[in-house]
């Protein structure tokens, strides 16, 4: 019995198994910003409030998508050399539309809060990395892989922009819970890479924990 459960369990074709699966989850084992430390400056700066976090979020869903999509389609017409500007020409080209949509949700006065790092979505990472890759990308994968990543970093974005909120102002959305402040240097661009910090090291324990949970159970 042992025997046919040794020959059944392979370590190296599991652990195989296991990575493959965590690079395709991007919303909690290869979180983009997370795993990979992409998106950091809007995350960082900007991302200071609830309010804050669910525009930038609603920005990235609606830029990232569309350029991956579009560029994986205008990709198959051009070399490898040009797939920088074309992501780059594609995203700056989707975001006029996008601005526009934006603008019709949210208001002026707290777009005004965003700044600079709205339109720095354009060239951000985590939007026009995916050009590196020598290989083209098919479009259903492109789509697939878009919005899973755009909802993997929303949620880092929603998780910083609520704790900020919360332990700055003792706030929640604008509404007060608390009526102190309990730590009011998280407002600041410093203060957002301590919070930062902790979040990744808690996230990153409970990957590995998971993965050697998994690991265990395979064995049994």
């Amino acid at each position: 019995m042992a025997e046919n459960q040794s020959k059944l369990y392979n370590p190296v074709a599991y652990n195989d198994s296991i990575e493959r699966t965590a690079r395709q989850d991007r919303i909690f084992l290869n979180n983009p910003v997370i795993m990979q430390g992409l998106g950091l400056a809007p995350l960082i700066v900007a991302c200071t409030s609830g309010q804050n976090a669910l525009m930038i979020s609603v920005a990235v869903i609606l830029i990232l998508v569309p350029t991956r999509v579009i560029a994986a389609v205008l990709s198959r017409f051009s070399y490898y050399r040009f797939r920088g500007l074309l992501y780059s020409v594609v995203s700056a080209s989707v975001y006029v539309g996008v601005y526009w949509i934006v603008t019709h949700i949210f208001p002026a006065a707290s777009l005004s809060q965003l700044g600079l790092y709205l339109p720095l979505l354009v060239i951000d990472p985590i939007v026009i990395k995916r050009y590196e890759r020598v290989k083209r990308e098919k479009v259903d994968a492109a789509f697939r892989k878009s919005v899973i990543t755009a909802l993997g970093y929303s949620l880092v974005l929603m998780i910083m922009g609520i704790l900020r909120e919360l332990l700055a102002g003792g706030t929640f959305f604008g509404n007060k819970v608390f009526g102190i402040s309990i730590m009011p240097m998280l407002k600041l661009p410093m203060g957002g890479f301590m919070l930062l910090a902790v979040v990744m090291a808690l996230w990153r324990g409970a990957v590995t924990s998971y993965k050697k949970q998994m690991k265990t159970e395979a064995e049994q």
